[in-house]
């Protein structure tokens, strides 16, 4: 078997790769913003590889990717295991389920936590054609790997990057909380359905309008950019209408110091019970807890807008009206995020945590986001087709 190095060239959607004990683990921030602003939660999402996707191309017969697996559980909370998602010259998904890897579980009565260590996982393709084939492997959303080897019996070969990039900014949900695999969650299927090659950065938790975010943005590679604010601002209670409206204005003009006229997609927050009249913070509902399912609940003072707190109605109806106010930027684009996932929708595909979609509501999410933007009347629409 022949062992190839894993680059940046291979593994789509990586800010960076670190060479760790094990092998190399993937960073979707780069290493000035890790040290600059070491928070404990974004750090634990952003080494979470969403988005990011191994492709290759390749005559081999057999491919193995041996990954090392860390995740974070909660005691009397079973949550599924993240996946890896094979697609093979545009098939259907083959999904695999990590195995072993190491985990640190957290009792939420107690605050107790313990490290339970365990083997690394080894996806194995077998059986490939034996021609030239394109292979695409996504990582998990939900889980940190360490790419410890990716071996093949034949010569593995990169794919030219020639598709448009999308990079896209949000909160757990476009990270992908409670979809089943990293090919289902939203951004996935709405670049997939675009034919552009997307750079994910969703942190679940930490969408809070941080200005060395928009810097980023700023000085990366794109074609095409969507930013989704809202949610992770109510969930932590972080600001007042007073301090949001300038930081989102201020955030954007980041963006455009670097990206002038490429087609920009303000999102405002989805439909969520909880948070739709109700400030934050947020919490887990203590009666969840020990269940099967924890649930969120909104702990601040309903209908103390008049305060300047914020709710997601609140946010909606700001950045509506500072979309509205920028009229010279002619490729800047506003979506309710209501129009992707509803009051109603919520009623058919209920947020089983009372906070994040599940798999069936990503791909609603993301076919609807796709059907807008990447029409041919749509702010997409140079940089793909829908399929």
């Amino acid at each position: 078997m022949i062992t190839t190095a894993i680059t940046t060239e291979l593994l789509r959607g990586a800010a960076e790769l670190e060479i760790s004990e094990r092998g190399v683990l993937p960073h979707r921030l780069p290493a000035w913003a890790r040290n600059g602003y070491a928070d404990a939660q974004l750090l634990s999402m952003e080494r979470q590889p969403s988005g990011l996707a191994l492709v290759f191309s390749t005559t081999a017969t057999r491919v193995e990717l041996e990954v090392h697996s860390s995740r974070i559980g909660y005691r009397g909370a079973d949550r599924p295991r993240g996946r890896l998602d094979v697609i093979v010259d545009g098939a259907p998904p083959v999904h695999d389920v990590l195995g072993g890897g190491d985990l640190t579980e957290v009792d939420l009565q107690t605050g107790a936590v313990a490290l339970h260590p365990g083997p690394a996982h080894t996806l194995v393709l077998d059986g490939l054609p034996g021609v030239s084939t394109r292979v695409e492997i996504w990582l998990p959303h939900n889980e940190t790997v360490e790419l410890v080897a990716l071996r093949s019996d034949a010569p593995i070969e990169t794919v030219p990057h020639d598709r448009p990039v999308w990079v896209h900014h949000g909160s757990s949900i476009s990270q992908g909380s409670n979809s089943a695999g990293p090919s289902e969650i939203w951004p996935v299927v709405a670049a997939r359905r675009g034919d552009v090659e997307l750079r994910n950065l969703g942190f679940g938790g930490s969408a809070l309008v941080d200005p060395f975010v928009a810097r980023i943005i700023r000085d990366a590679p794109a074609d095409l950019i969507s930013v989704k604010l809202g949610i992770n601002v109510v969930n932590l209670d972080a600001m007042r209408v007073r301090a949001f409206v300038p930081a989102v204005q201020g955030f954007l003009d980041t963006i455009r110091d670097g990206h002038p006229e490429t087609p920009l997609v303000l999102i405002s927050p989805i439909f969520c019970g909880i948070h739709e009249h109700t400030p934050g913070p947020g919490a887990i509902d203590p009666e969840s807890i020990g269940s099967d399912q924890v649930r969120f609940t909104a702990t601040g003072i309903t209908g103390d807008e008049a305060q300047g707190r914020l709710t997601l109605s609140v946010i909606r109806r700001e950045l509506r009206s500072l979309a509205e106010r920028r009229v010279h930027d002619g490729n800047l684009h506003f979506v309710d995020g209501t129009e992707l996932f509803g009051e109603a929708d919520a009623e058919r595909l209920p947020l089983l945590d009372a906070l994040h979609p599940s798999t069936p509501a990503h791909r609603l999410i993301g076919d609807r986001f796709a059907d807008y933007a990447f029409a041919p009347s749509g702010p997409f629409a140079a940089g793909g087709a829908t399929r």
